[in-house]
């Protein structure tokens, strides 16, 4: 064996055991006539001590290691005389008896140290030597046990997993599909799945009735820190529910994984609807961790002054900052930088402070009287020392999501975003369709197999804009973690949404036809739920993004800097799927 105890293990208890160990030399140590190794593997680091007085050449050869070699070691365990307290093996280090190098190591690009001297893309080149580190690795393991624990979770449920395939049929509604060539059908291509929407849904037709997969998902799409062109989804599908049996059991697996991974309780969710997240917050995954919940200016300001702005506004609202009417003009200047940049798209910021003293100062106070002032503090319900930030446009929802993304900073600003808090809820009632300016159509908002509100199918002929749907998603802390919907599992309707979607018959069949023959075959009530494992582990291990507890994820150029891919394939490989290049450089 290469070893009998791993680098985490060993106590106070095991002193005067003779062992062998095995890993990474992390860092080395000499002292007058002593060496110090401290030896890392994925369990820990455990203390080498190498003694020229008890052998020479031994303690030499320790002097020539360097960082990063893998190396064996055997000796006594000892108590250490200067413990260490921030390590699990502090009290004890090992007096080596016989050292064997395993395999040399060049010196690392970077150190492997939690707080690391290397920057994201040498660290993304080298992330075999990355995910050495403990915090790295660390996020890798909750990754695992959350997986586990959902597997537990689904299967004391009745669930199922059954595997998918990679390969399927393009089907380009919604977002950019990965295509593959296919060699043996020449001109023809394969799409990687963007989700296994359309198959398992196939799953219930088939009776299987719950269904669950930890998929691999694949989307052509612009990457940010929580998006990657490959994504894992905890995939679900269930027959004869309704949308209550879905929430109400996924919702439970959610509090299972709140309560075993941070030891936190969930409360009964709040739902609400997408019309009042919009409304109240600018966002279809509003952040509750704060307040500073939109207030609308419209009877307060529109028409009442001489501010131009605002007199042909679509719509102005503001949010109250708690305390921050000390804000100086350099802040405020920095928020008004903030709101224009392209990424928000806002023309300009308005402010009003209501100073501690009484007092009241704001960028249009030469528009408004005091008296119109002092009625937006009492529709603001803004107190004396708070500032009112203030935003309008021509268009509502637009100029809502303006004033989402300065709420946002302010709660950034402010540090009310706790990591270590979590809010979580439903959003209920969205529309059914959204209209998208690249295609100059209605599409889909979550696909095109959605089933609408009972209520407003009369509504698919002449107002589909006012459709809702029957989906849900579950949000935490501003992030959609997962989404779902009821499903649409009667032919006719389905027709009748594809029409609306603007798909020929024709077209309908070609892409689709496989499902809509299966629900002439009596397609069982089904419905589903798909949560990002990425985002949630992320959100559970409190980090930014999502690239770090993925092993070997993209850059945001959508690259894997480590493999050099994706990447030029040779001529001979083009012949074969009879491949033809027209690069417009």
């Amino acid at each position: 064996m290469y070893r009998t105890s791993t680098c985490g293990e060993l106590r106070l208890s095991d002193a005067g055991k003779e062992v062998t160990l095995a890993g990474w030399v992390q860092r080395s140590r000499k002292m007058g006539g002593m060496t110090f190794v401290d030896l890392r593997d994925r369990y820990g680091i455990t203390q080498l001590v190498f003694n020229e007085a008890d052998n020479a050449t031994l303690c030499g050869d320790a002097n020539k290691l360097g960082r990063e070699y893998c190396i064996q070691v055997n000796g006594i365990v000892s108590e250490r005389q200067s413990k260490n307290s921030k390590i699990p093996t502090g009290d004890i280090e090992i007096i080596a008896k016989g050292l064997k190098v395993l395999s040399p190591s060049l010196t690392p690009p970077f150190t492997i140290e939690d707080n690391t001297d290397g920057g994201d893309d040498l660290r993304m080149k080298y992330r075999y030597l990355d995910l050495r580190r403990e915090a790295v690795r660390r996020n890798l393991e909750l990754r695992h046990r959350m997986t586990i624990l959902i597997r537990n979770f689904l299967d004391s449920q009745k669930f199922m997993e059954v595997e998918t395939p990679i390969l399927i049929g393009s089907t380009p509604e919604g977002a950019r599909d990965f295509v593959v060539p296919s060699r043996m059908n020449p001109g023809q291509f394969y799409a990687l799945p963007q989700s296994p929407q359309t198959l398992k849904q196939l799953l219930m037709v088939a009776g299987f009735d719950r269904y669950f997969q930890i998929a691999k998902c694949f989307r052509d799409e612009d990457l940010r820190a929580d998006r990657q062109p490959e994504f894992t989804q905890i995939d679900c599908e269930m027959s004869f529910v309704d949308q209550d049996d879905v929430i109400n059991l996924f919702e439970e697996m959610a509090r299972h994984l709140f309560r075993e991974i941070r030891g936190v309780e969930l409360p009964k969710l709040e739902q609400m609807t997408w019309h009042e997240a919009m409304k109240r917050f600018g966002s279809d995954k509003p952040d509750l961790r704060f307040g500073m919940e939109f207030v609308e200016l419209m009877d307060d300001l529109k028409g009442t002054g001489s501010f131009s702005v605002f007199d042909e506004a679509a719509y102005i609202g503001g949010i109250v900052v708690p305390g921050c009417a000390d804000y100086s003009r350099k802040q405020l200047n920095e928020l008004t930088d903030f709101v224009k940049r392209p990424q928000v798209g806002a023309h300009g910021l308005v402010f009003i402070k209501y100073n501690a003293d009484g007092t009241v100062k704001s960028s249009i106070d030469k528009f408004y009287t005091a008296e119109q002032l002092q009625k937006v503090k009492e529709t603001t319900g803004a107190k004396d020392g708070d500032l009112v930030l203030i935003l309008s446009g021509d268009n509502a929802n637009k100029t809502r999501i303006q004033l989402c993304s300065l709420r946002l900073e302010m709660g950034d600003r402010l540090g009310l975003r706790d990591k270590n808090v979590f809010k979580c809820l439903w959003i209920v009632d969205f529309p059914l369709f959204e209209w998208s300016d690249e295609e100059q159509r209605l599409m889909a908002t979550h696909h095109p197999f959605t089933m609408p509100n009972p209520d407003d199918i009369p509504l698919l002929d002449e107002h589909p804009e006012q459709v809702r749907a029957k989906a849900y998603d579950f949000v935490c802390n501003g992030i959609e973690v997962g989404g779902g919907s009821l499903r649409i599992h009667d032919t006719q309707l389905q027709e009748k949404m594809f029409e609306v979607l603007g798909f020929t018959p024709e077209r309908a069949e070609a892409q689709f036809g496989f499902l809509m023959n299966a629900f002439k075959y009596g397609a069982p009530p089904h419905a589903g739920l798909a949560f990002g494992l990425d985002r949630f582990v992320s959100i559970l291990a409190g980090l930014d993004s999502i690239r770090d507890c993925i092993a070997f994820p993209k850059n945001n150029s959508g690259r894997d800097v480590m493999l050099d891919a994706p990447s030029m394939i040779d001529q001979k490989q083009l012949d074969e799927l009879e491949i033809k290049l027209d690069l417009k450089l």
